[in-house]
């Protein structure tokens, strides 16, 4: 049986900013059907701008981007590859900045081509499968943090991406946001690379790992044991030597 190919492939690839040492200096990805990826390192690593070189927001300067089967070198190809890779920023404000929820959510569908009419009900069909139809008419900008931060979500899902991009989508939630997030990301069936350093939700949702370190990339698996005192760990072993583990509290 053909192994299926990568939804995303990097190779080699050098990025950062101008005058300074690149942030990634030979960073290879793969992202496959199904994987739920999470993106570690310390601050600085490099993990938000790998997300933005997947999506043509920052050049890179060496090294290949390769999207659903195609090379990506110019904006037109960035372009097609953010309407199947849904990026969703750390910031919410970043993202939303229509005047209510429904305006945010169908500006997506929009974009992609709807009528109006199609568009508002793609979006407000979107919401009511997050349950979150509640917020259509809402103003955007007098939501709750986390409320800003489902609604942004709900803007990427509008497009029907065939991969999510998550950047920390658990800063800043409240209890209920985060179990409601949680549930959310249950019932999603894209493959995803995420951001986080919440060792309960790596834990819950990662299938693979990708460790940024000194620019450089590192693939591991995840897995979980119980010890005697029923303490879960997640293990990130990677291709450096040695492994990352990270507790994740249990009784």
């Amino acid at each position: 049986m053909t192994a299926p190919a990568p939804l995303l492939r990097l190779s080699g690839i050098v990025a950062g900013y101008a005058a300074a040492k690149p942030v990634l200096d030979g960073v290879d990805l793969a992202l496959y059907p199904g994987e739920r990826m999470v993106l570690l390192g310390a601050n600085g690593a490099g993990k938000s701008t790998l997300l933005h070189v997947i999506t043509g927001f920052i050049p890179a300067t060496s090294g290949t981007v390769e999207a659903f089967g195609a090379l990506c070198r110019t904006e037109a190809d960035f372009r097609a590859v953010r309407v199947r890779a849904g990026l969703v920023f750390q910031d919410a404000d970043d993202q939303l900045f229509c005047p209510t929820v429904i305006e945010d959510v169908a500006f997506g569908p929009l974009n992609l081509g709807q009528s109006r009419e199609e568009a508002y009900e793609t979006a407000r069909a979107t919401l009511r499968s997050l349950e979150l139809g509640h917020l259509a008419d809402r103003v955007t900008h007098r939501l709750s943090g986390g409320e800003k931060r489902l609604v942004s979500i709900a803007a990427v899902l509008a497009m029907q991406p065939e991969v999510l991009l998550l950047d920390e989508p658990t800063v800043g939630l409240d209890p209920n946001a985060y179990a409601r997030l949680s549930e959310i990301f249950d019932a999603l069936p894209q493959a995803m690379i995420i951001v986080a350093h919440d060792a309960h939700f790596m834990a819950r949702f990662a299938t693979c790992a990708l460790l940024l370190k000194d620019g450089r990339s590192h693939r591991g698996q995840v897995h979980q044991h119980a010890h005697s005192h029923s303490h879960a760990h997640v293990h990130f072993e990677h291709d450096a030597g040695g492994e990352i583990e990270v507790g994740v509290g249990g009784h």
